[in-house]
């Protein structure tokens, strides 16, 4: 009989977070304590993301849709783990009983066009139809190009890929690290700048949660990536601080160079407009502070109440060119 300790993982049922779990069970199963201690058993979970994939995310609720069953299941003791995209993840855990207990090293960070006619978003003819359902990408197509078409585009990446291919659209923007994981990269057109893309915070990354007092602190201390760990918790803090959530079109990207923590942060307004830009460089140690100076400066900048407002776009989704 096994001594080996069972650990259910509960994944979102998608190719995209296979792949991510397949990931972290490679890492794992390279480490002779961890794979001397534990097996490890994958549950699939059926998300409201999920379920609803062709409505607009932040009209359904938008905090959680990707994982508040699999948080659920945790908190039930059905399963140990959920392994999310931690750009899914909420700043604030839906729940004090949850944790990140592990941050897996990140991927590129960068987002990725896919067009079918082999033209970067620079070269698209006007008119284009470009497909994405992230409320921060459509601001940032505006903000590059008011002469492109934007359509709502929800599913999985395969989905999303075939929609493409059936001609529904003529370019998609994507997560680099996403087609990175399913060994898509290389379909991409073009790696958007992030001079006109910053990305999502915590884009590229996954992480494992967990209760509180887990006992699994052999899997996470083995695997946790710590400059993952310091960069991504310095993106989340800026979005904790002025209680955005994943559909705002707020766009932060913290890079750590030796001792120092470098940190670019963006936010947009529905109609395409820039109205907010900082960049800041702090020591390392000093990760928080520098998160919640940006913070409170898009406070002072732009005003909580229309940070409230940019959770949800009141227009159309789609747009098209006057």
């Amino acid at each position: 009989m096994s001594n080996l300790r069972k650990v259910l993982i509960g994944i979102r049922d998608s190719k995209l977070s296979i792949a991510q779990t397949n990931f972290f069970l490679k890492e794992a199963n390279k480490i002779n304590e961890i794979k001397n201690s534990f097996s490890f058993e994958i549950k699939t979970i059926k998300t409201k993301g999920d379920i609803h994939n062709n409505h607009r995310l932040d009209q359904l609720g938008g905090k959680g849709l990707f994982v508040k069953e699999i948080e659920e299941q945790i908190l039930s003791g059905d399963i140990d783990i959920g392994i999310h995209s931690l750009k899914d993840l909420p700043a604030v855990e839906n729940s004090p009983s949850l944790e990140i207990g592990c941050w897996l090293k990140r991927y590129d960070a960068r987002d990725a066009l896919i067009s079918n006619n082999g033209q970067g978003i620079g070269e698209l003819e006007p008119n284009s139809v470009i497909g994405t359902s992230s409320i921060r990408r459509r601001s940032q197509i505006l903000n590059f190009r008011k002469d492109l078409k934007i359509k709502l585009l929800r599913g999985n990446v395969d989905t999303r890929l075939q929609k493409l291919k059936d001609n529904e659209y003529d370019a998609i923007i994507l997560s680099l690290a996403g087609l990175q994981r399913i060994n898509a990269e290389h379909l991409v057109t073009e790696v958007l700048s992030f001079d006109y893309f910053l990305p999502a915070s915590c884009q590229g990354a996954v992480s494992l949660q967990v209760k509180k007092n887990n006992n699994l602190d052999l899997i996470f201390s083995k695997l946790n990536h710590s400059e993952t760990q310091i960069a991504c918790t310095a993106e989340r803090e800026i979005l904790k601080t002025i209680n955005a959530n994943c559909n705002s079109p707020v766009s932060v990207y913290a890079h750590i160079n030796k001792e120092e923590i470098n940190i670019d942060c963006t936010l947009y307004n529905h109609e395409g407009d820039m109205i907010f830009k900082t960049k800041k460089t702090n020591y390392k140690k000093d990760f928080i502070k520098s998160s919640h100076e940006i913070g409170n400066e898009i406070i002072r900048a732009v005003g909580q109440n229309t940070i409230n407002e940019l959770d949800e776009l009141k227009n159309d989704f789609d747009y098209s060119p006057i």
